[in-house]
């Protein structure tokens, strides 16, 4: 039985894209639950994502602007949080690339910090939301990632992220922190910083500019609806072993052509917006991920089907013109 006792829950990084999504899912279904959003507000953290939240849930939401590696904010924060959800990260691969010395920052030494703290005001859950790309890459065909595959990350950004899991647990075997882990695919949906692929294309569409394709368009993900996954860490926070991690996939494998026709087609387009462009550095091949151990221990199951998703988040982003026009006043 799922808890509604009162609890306080700290979202970091609760303005991008996918804290946002589970800020405002967390307070529409827990009544009880307060809701404590740490976030830096970096490029992509937006506080468009949470509009009216403030004045909607005005006893249960506070927003705290702030960086996850400032220690004496952190400690005070910490002081009155019952539960750690922890997105705040740096996450775009081709960022990694150009610049890694900042995923390196936030996504380790700012982990770091949050469980550090987590210890101190003896914190009864810290969950650690991660990413499929820790494992490294697959070949077109066969297995799926799970919880026992291992570690192999192929970029700057996936390697800061298998470090900041590997700190996670060793806080949880070393010190008895009650942690855990979720490995996530590509997300999509409302809210999207639309330097990923498919708010990218949905955008550069609705303008008539191209949707840059990287090398032959056939390296794949495997992609969730992001109420999927925050239905996911909801079930993970609330059912979930201590320790243990549960990945947590969208059973959607698309490769980038695909992703492009399926925009192209869904808003009457011309292909020639097609365009090929010189492929990502270590552009790893496939990802996707084995859900079965999420569905069997925790009882979830994906509700929004790829087909559907697409079609909400490409409604989405024509009834938010406004949205994305604030995005590009505030470059």
């Amino acid at each position: 039985m799922v808890e509604t006792a009162k609890k306080t829950i700290l979202v970091t990084g609760g303005a991008g894209f996918i804290g946002s999504n589970f800020i405002l899912y967390m307070l529409r279904k827990y009544p009880n639950y307060d809701v404590v959003n740490l976030d830096s507000l970096t490029y992509a953290g937006n506080l468009d994502n949470l509009k009216g939240v403030e004045e909607k849930f005005k006893d249960r939401y506070k927003f705290i602007k702030g960086d996850i590696c400032d220690e004496s904010l952190v400690d005070a924060v910490m002081s009155d949080i019952d539960i750690v959800v922890h997105f705040a990260a740096e996450s775009h691969v081709d960022n990694s690339i150009k610049d890694p010395d900042i995923f390196l920052k936030t996504n380790v030494f700012g982990t770091h910090n949050l469980l550090k703290y987590a210890l101190k005001h003896n914190i009864k859950r810290f969950h650690h939301v991660s990413t499929d790309e820790v494992f490294g890459a697959l070949g077109l065909l066969g297995d799926k990632f799970s919880e026992s595959s291992p570690y192999d990350p192929r970029s700057p950004y996936a390697a800061s992220k298998a470090s900041s899991d590997h700190i996670v647990r060793s806080y949880y075997h070393t010190y008895g922190l009650p942690v855990t882990i979720s490995n996530c695919s590509n997300n999509y949906g409302p809210y999207q910083f639309p330097e990923k692929i498919i708010p990218l294309f949905i955008i550069n569409a609705l303008n008539d500019k191209p949707l840059p394709v990287y090398g032959d368009g056939k390296s794949v993900r495997d992609y969730i609806f992001v109420e999927d996954h925050c239905r996911g860490i909801d079930e993970v926070i609330h059912k979930g072993k201590v320790g243990e991690t549960y990945c947590i996939g969208g059973e959607s494998e698309r490769n980038g052509l695909e992703i492009a026709e399926t925009v192209i087609a869904a808003l009457g387009k011309p292909r020639s917006l097609i365009q090929f462009v010189e492929d990502r550095l270590g552009h790893d091949r496939r990802y996707a991920i084995n859900n079965s151990k999420a569905k069997k221990d925790l009882g979830w199951e994906l509700k929004v089907s790829f087909e559907d998703g697409i079609k909400q988040t490409i409604n989405w982003y024509l009834e938010n013109s406004e949205w994305v026009k604030n995005l590009e006043r505030n470059k």
